[in-house]
């Protein structure tokens, strides 16, 4: 029986689990909207239970699942291998050993793949589409090169202006990004200025949150966390952006210290700090799609999965590649490889900063204009799609001192 069979029929057997059906409260958050869609939903799912492919032999069903997951390579067919991790808990189980991380496949599966670090051996392409009367940025992931409207959605920011600074509020729901949505996922904050940012994450790159129990808690969701740890406050990078004596002919010059990365992730053998699971508020009603469905994220049994930093170590620190200046065209010129196509002060690469170690011209992240609002946003090993998309977001702000 091929895999297209095996899907076929999967489908058929689950045809009576509607999207409503998710919607259910079965202890897990999920809401009903009525009783009979409660009733619906319970005999849809006892008779998944009895069926064929809930009580399939181990080994079998590793065995298709793995063939499913080897055959769907891409978006959007890559939706299958979610959705059979959204059938039970023990297809979950399997499938989060089968998935590896975007570090070794270079493939974004789960919606914690955004929060780890990106291939090692190629830049991942994504483009961000900006909407200028919303102040909204929306991260796609890039699946033809010749085109800008069929990527899968990844990301969504909005521009918050504050009396004092500019936040960035990112969130994996395009309809409802705000820090009290359960997809709020981090955030990007500017000094009064703008040359300086700094990247806030909702947990910490090697635990979340410690939840507590005593009178100086305040609820999240249903859980009582420590107001010191509350969601979105801890920093991962500081982004700053050197004043510029050169006036209008002198590039933008950034830095970006990557708090949570150390400096010997880069070097052979090096290893990065891997987040293993996603942490959402449960207290929302918004549950995502399929493709980006509310889980656990993904356990590697591979060792840099389950990297810790030592807090001694240096940081890693990033800086854009400094352009050259083009007598014949009088600009300055990167090589961005025809991914980018309209020259603008917003261009940059990022490379391993000179303090840690010896010159290294490998990319790690690139960001460039294409059209009057779409950009590409190409990154790798050793930061993750979240850090690359946050820094891409400051190169948004106009700063008269920098350029």
């Amino acid at each position: 029986m091929s895999i297209r069979s095996i899907l076929h029929d999967m489908k058929e057997e689950l045809g009576s689990i509607s999207r409503k059906g998710f919607d259910v409260k079965l202890g897990n958050g999920f809401r009903s909207r009525s009783n009979q869609g409660v009733r619906s939903s319970v005999v849809a799912l006892d008779a998944f239970v009895q069926s064929c492919w809930a009580n399939m032999p181990p080994e079998l069903l590793r065995d298709v699942l793995m063939r499913i997951e080897a055959s769907e390579s891409s978006w959007p067919l890559r939706k299958n291998v979610v959705a059979c991790a959204g059938v039970c808990r023990n297809w979950r189980d399997i499938m989060k050993e089968i998935v590896t991380t975007p570090e070794i496949s270079g493939k974004l599966t789960f919606p914690i793949s955004l929060k780890q670090p990106g291939s090692r051996d190629t830049l991942i392409h994504c483009y961000i589409k900006r909407h200028r009367s919303s102040q909204t940025y929306y991260l796609f992931l890039g699946l033809s090169i010749a085109s800008y409207d069929d990527g899968k959605f990844l990301f969504a920011a909005k521009k918050c202006r504050r009396p004092t600074c500019v936040d960035y509020i990112i969130s994996l729901n395009p309809e409802n990004i705000s820090k009290g949505s359960s997809t709020y996922i981090g955030k990007l904050r500017s000094n009064f200025l703008g040359t300086k940012y700094t990247i806030h994450d909702t947990v910490t790159s090697n635990s979340g949150p410690k939840i507590t129990r005593s009178r100086s808690t305040k609820l999240i969701g249903s859980k009582q966390v420590n107001p010191k740890v509350s969601s979105g406050n801890y920093v991962v990078s500081h982004i700053s952006y050197e004043l510029n004596n050169l006036g209008s002919r002198g590039p933008r010059r950034m830095n970006c210290v990557m708090d949570t990365i150390p400096a010997s992730a880069v070097k052979p053998g090096g290893l990065v700090p891997t987040q293993i699971e996603l942490v959402i508020n449960n207290n929302m009603d918004y549950f995502p799609s399929i493709p980006f469905f509310r889980s656990k994220s993904i356990r590697v049994h591979n060792s840099r999965s389950e990297a810790i930093p030592n807090t001694q170590e240096e940081t890693l620190i990033l800086q854009n590649k400094a352009p050259r200046w083009h007598e014949q065209l009088q600009c300055w010129c990167l090589n961005f490889n025809g991914r980018v196509t309209v020259a603008s002060v917003k261009n940059f690469q990022l490379v391993v900063s000179l303090e840690n170690g010896p010159e290294n011209e490998n990319v790690v992240l690139q960001f460039g204009k294409v059209g009057k609002d779409v950009f590409t946003m190409d990154y790798q090993y050793p930061i993750s799609a979240f850090q690359a998309f946050a820094i891409c977001l400051s190169s948004f702000d106009t700063r008269i001192a920098c350029e």
